[in-house]
């Protein structure tokens, strides 16, 4: 699992399509430090389907960053 704490925009040298994959957001109090973390499940033709595949942790202040990225993006 990662920790995200701040995010750095990047332009992409080459953009391919991804499969979808189902995702759960769970929000945590983790020693007094609220954190939002998104857990991927991979493709449903994986050999343990329904495990997590990746996690990312967000502090407030990666969260509150990513949401100013999206909203200038979309």
């Amino acid at each position: 699992m990662a920790i995200v704490r701040s995010f750095e925009t990047k332009e992409l040298d080459r953009q391919s399509k991804h499969s979808e994959v189902e995702a759960t957001i769970s929000l945590l109090d983790v020693d007094g430090e609220k954190f939002v973390q998104i857990d991927t499940y991979g493709s449903k033709d994986r050999a343990m389907p329904g495990k997590v595949s990746q996690s990312l942790r967000l502090s407030k202040s990666a969260f509150e960053q990513l949401m100013q990225i999206a909203e200038d993006h979309f």
